[in-house]
């Protein structure tokens, strides 16, 4: 820079900017910001714009504000509930489509989130499984609608009531299809849950005497998406390659490096839980572990009879309340039993007003299904017999819609999501 840029002489660049040098050697003054606060820029500038939050919109993910992986479950166990209630494709596609949505709209980029579309198929492949099955094992519906006629294989006396072949009606396809789709869209909530929630930050979540069997079924539930991911990045690589996908010796050939992949990784977390001190535990009194037993097995016993109680038509009466004392003294052992555990969290989640919301969705969706089966369970249920095309009730398709809130309140997944998902 000269004396006259410096001085903010003429020739040189003016006072309060600085000299940059353009790619032919000259000389250019770089105006910089306006200062914060100054109520906007300067003389002959238009004043900066400013976006204003809007407290209504949901935030952008951070460590700090991510959702709670509990609420994440407690949302898509609600849809499930709600369809097994019903029979009705027209409820459980829109149950399939506000899964979908949710998890279109707030996945990350984790390697878990990417086991939805794994569910979808695996949904898919157990309503075909369900129709072959009827069709070549028969079923106890009668139908006047005949398809077609398979050949009847003959079976001995101590077999009665299976039947191998035989006629096909339409009645008892339409009834199979309603059976498979009901077990596929509870295997795509399942699915919904497994790639909106991070495990490890569920794990962090568990009371402490449900540590051991929680850390068991963590590892149990990243096997199938890292399963998954290794299959994608191995059948990305053979294309790369020029070699093929399909096929059986594809397939074998795949498999090999993905069952090794899986046995170096179970490896890795075995001395990895081994190195953190897994196992270890705390020395309690002996009367301490008989009342923690007693409490733990007494309320299970207790939910179970509860549980009982509500789905036969005679026990409604003590059902709920034995199933309150049941959940209350289970959650007491649960108390007694974390005194054994010795670990710390670092940095526990939050439960705030957002997985509130996302939880009281899901617990909406299904007490209002519940609900509907009692008021209206034709509209749930259709019949299969006589054939009648199944409508769809206006209430309980609203209840389902109030599923889609977490796509509305639930923080946005950013780009980068690394930090979220620790």
């Amino acid at each position: 820079m000269t004396d006259a840029a410096r001085t903010g002489a003429p020739g040189g660049s003016p006072r309060g900017t600085r000299a940059a040098r353009t790619p032919h050697g000259r000389q250019a003054a770089v105006v910089p910001p306006p200062r914060a606060g100054s109520g906007g820029a300067g003389r002959g500038q238009r004043g900066a714009t400013y976006t204003k939050e809007r407290p209504w919109r949901a935030p952008e993910a951070r460590r700090s504000n991510a959702l709670h992986a509990g609420a994440w479950w407690l949302w898509a166990l609600g849809l499930a509930t709600a369809a097994s209630r019903t029979t009705n494709p027209l409820l459980l596609g829109l149950v399939v489509g506000v899964a979908g949505y949710v998890v279109a709209a707030r996945r990350t980029e984790a390697p878990w989130a990417r086991s939805y579309g794994a569910f979808v198929k695996l949904g898919l492949f157990v309503v075909g499984l369900r129709l072959l099955f009827s069709v070549l094992l028969g079923s106890p519906i009668p139908g006047a609608h005949v398809l077609f006629t398979l050949p009847e294989v003959p079976l001995p006396a101590w077999a009665q009531g299976i039947r191998l072949g035989g006629r096909v009606t339409a009645e008892q396809l339409v009834f199979a299809f309603y059976d498979g789709a009901k077990l596929a869209t509870l295997l795509i909530c399942v699915g919904a849950a497994n790639a909106l929630a991070n495990p490890a930050r569920l794990l962090k979540s568990l009371p402490a005497a449900l540590y051991e069997a929680g850390v068991a079924v963590v590892v149990a539930m990243t096997f199938a998406p890292n399963m998954v991911a290794d299959v994608a990045r191995l059948r990305t690589a053979r294309r790369l390659r020029g070699r093929p996908t399909g096929g059986v010796r594809a397939v074998l050939q795949i498999g090999l490096p993905v069952l090794e992949g899986a046995l170096e990784r179970s490896v890795a977390v075995a001395a990895s839980m081994d190195a953190r001190g897994y196992g270890r535990t705390a020395q309690v009194p002996r009367g301490v572990r008989h009342t923690t037993n007693a409490l733990t097995l007494g309320g299970l016993l207790g939910m179970c009879a509860g549980t009982y109680g509500l789905l036969a038509a005679e026990g409604a009466a003590f059902g709920l309340p034995l199933l309150g004392i049941g959940l209350a003294l289970a959650l007491a052992g649960l108390r007694l039993g974390g005194r054994r555990s010795v670990r710390t969290r670092y940095r526990p989640d939050r439960w705030g007003v957002r997985a509130w919301l996302v939880a009281g969705s899901g617990a909406a969706v299904a007490a209002l299904l519940v609900h509907a089966g009692s008021v209206d369970p034709e509209g749930l249920r259709p019949g299969v017999v006589p054939l009648v095309a199944p409508g769809l009730p206006l209430w309980p398709a609203a209840a389902v819609l109030i599923g889609l809130l977490p796509a509305f309140v639930a923080p946005v997944p950013s780009l980068s999501s690394e930090e979220t998902s620790r």
